[in-house]
């Protein structure tokens, strides 16, 4: 089949990432802060499967564009990293980040340090029978490492390190996000998801076009290649794979990161099912690249974006624009914010704002099958743990 839409990120002329420079004057702003950190992400279609955020913290004050897109499986261009492998380069960052504040904390030497993360996903179920539902399993972890710890030490410390991320909220019991509707402008009742207690948020309409980038000598994304392939259960890699009516899929995303010796994280975003395209990615905590709470609050915002494009395409309805305001509400580090507690979030808040000349009880069906069928929501209403290894090295 012929690729959706067109390749606006790659014709676009701008940079695929970059830190927005007049954050105010695209009135994006923070969420107040009730936790650590509060992060608001703006996020719109593009065209086909691609999206394009804006990501506003209020502990950093830094505003981040990243743009998303999908691959063959979903009749995508590749030209920008899939969904899930931002929530994947920001866990595992957010990992990273722990491990070392933790052994700076401890006065433990990590002379190496490589993480090589697998996150799984499922899709099963009808989508013209309103059954396919998303699903998210366990995270895989290995950690190499060269360090004094001896063996119950180390798998002690790495234990510790991994609850102190603030994502380990999100991953530890069930959580069901919260949605406000709107529809041409006009706020609708949420028919199945559970329902905000705000008023809608203005639509971000318009603004994203008004982001300028800052100046950076860093290649923030760069497109590597295909992934290595490996063989994944009831994995896909066959075009439009993602778009068929009947699914029983496991998906399998990828993260490798070491650190740089300009203290930057480099993250290599595998996509081995569906397959896709290998992206190298920068994290940072300093305001060089993206930190970890922003890649993760782009990822599922992203993601519950993509449910939107591939419901309405796979029942052809109509839906020519829509965007999302979403709210991330993090604690500090256990390790990296110095609280000594497991990471803690509160429940994700999203905004809706859908253009169609559909009813309003499509449009609430539309939330409602999105939210069903979005991975991210799923690893939020799951009870989740991360497997250990190690390896030394």
């Amino acid at each position: 089949m012929a690729t959706l839409g067109e390749n606006i990120i790659d014709a676009s002329g701008l940079p695929p990432f970059f830190k927005v420079s007049n954050a105010d004057a695209v009135t994006i702003d923070a969420p107040d802060l009730r936790r650590g950190d509060a992060v608001r992400t703006w996020v719109r279609s593009l065209s086909g499967f691609q999206k394009e955020a804006l990501i506003r913290s209020a502990k950093t004050g830094d505003t981040w564009r990243l743009v998303s897109d999908e691959g063959a499986y979903l009749n995508g261009y590749d030209a920008a990293p899939c969904p899930l492998g931002f929530l994947s380069s920001g866990m595992v960052a957010s990992f990273m980040n722990e491990i070392l504040a933790l052994a700076d904390q401890q006065g433990v030497e990590i002379r190496k340090l490589k993480l090589i993360q697998d996150n799984y996903y499922t899709m099963k179920g009808s989508m013209p029978k309103r059954t396919m539902v998303g699903g998210a399993e366990n995270i895989e972890l290995q950690v190499e490492i060269d360090c004094d710890l001896d063996d119950a030490a180390l798998n002690e410390f790495l234990i510790n390190a991994t609850f102190a991320s603030p994502l380990n909220g999100l991953m530890r019991g069930v959580h069901e996000s919260l949605f406000k509707l709107g529809k041409n402008g006009q706020e609708l009742p949420t028919a199945k998801v559970a329902e905000l207690d705000v008023s809608l948020f203005p639509d971000p309409g318009d603004h994203f076009p008004k982001a300028e980038a800052e100046p950076t000598s860093l290649d923030l994304l760069v497109k590597v290649g295909p992934t290595p392939k490996k063989s994944v259960a009831k994995g896909t890699s066959k075009a439009a794979s993602s778009l068929a009516d009947e699914q029983d899929r496991r998906l399998n995303i990828g993260a490798v990161a070491t650190m740089r010796e300009d203290g930057i994280k480099e993250i290599q975003q595998m996509t081995y099912s569906p397959y896709g395209t290998n992206f190298r990615l920068l994290s940072s905590e300093d305001g060089r690249a993206p930190d970890a709470n922003t890649y993760i609050s782009a990822g599922v915002g992203f993601c519950f974006m993509t449910q939107f494009g591939r419901f309405v395409s796979m029942l052809k309805l109509d839906l020519p624009d829509y965007r999302i305001v979403q709210d991330t509400h993090f604690s500090l580090g256990g390790a990296s914010g110095g609280t000594g507690k497991a990471g803690e979030t509160d429940p994700i808040e999203t905004h809706v704002y859908l253009e169609t000349s559909e009813s309003d009880e499509t449009a609430q069906e539309m939330l409602d099958i999105s939210e069903q069928t979005c991975f991210l929501h799923a690893f939020c209403r799951t009870n989740l743990k991360t497997k250990l290894k190690v390896v030394r090295v």
